[in-house]
């Protein structure tokens, strides 16, 4: 982000704090993100659409719900794992569910409270769909990189990521929303 040509002023009359604009190779770098995450999102929905009639979000509940305990997982567990709200959770498991792959189970100890269980249909569609999504992740991203690539680029993502969870109370984040 560079500086525009006029900032606007404000009503204050304390001095205004320049921002700490992008510098030419932050914005380049920037762009290329911004880009590369776009592209690659895309890249992984038209698969998972082509291959399974489902949006990659989709594909990533299934494969949290297939790694968990018994396939089964809170809803509120499942939209943080997920890193979504909890709205899209609900239209997501409504579609899932409409298509037998998920079912919603009450909870026995909280009376608000719901699991999102794992099917056997949806877990068979996830194994049938598994080694195509793998194969497209691999082409599009780790084919690409060396393998010290790959290690910066996990590390990288997990210093953004740690530091856009806070851990304090209060903090806006999907699932709490």
């Amino acid at each position: 982000m560079k500086a525009p040509a006029s900032a606007p002023t404000t009503g204050s009359t304390a001095p205004p704090q320049e921002p700490r604009w992008l510098t030419d190779e932050e914005q380049r770098v920037w762009r290329w993100f911004m880009e590369g995450a776009t592209l690659l999102d895309d890249h992984l929905d038209r698969q998972l659409q082509r291959d399974a009639g489902m949006p990659h979000v989709y594909y990533g509940l299934l494969v949290k719900l297939a790694e968990a305990p018994r396939r089964r997982l809170r809803m509120t567990e499942l939209a943080m794992l997920a890193k979504i709200t909890r709205s899209r959770l609900s239209h997501a498991i409504a579609r899932l569910e409409k298509n037998g792959w998920v079912r919603r189970e009450d909870c026995p100890d909280d009376k608000r409270g719901q699991f999102a269980v794992l099917t056997d249909e949806g877990l068979k569609v996830l194994r049938q769909t598994a080694p195509g999504h793998v194969e497209a992740v691999r082409q599009a991203v780790f084919d690409r990189l060396s393998p010290e690539q790959q290690k910066s680029l996990g590390e990288i993502m997990r210093i953004i990521a740690e530091g856009l969870q806070p851990a304090e109370a209060g903090a806006d984040l999907p699932w709490l929303r």
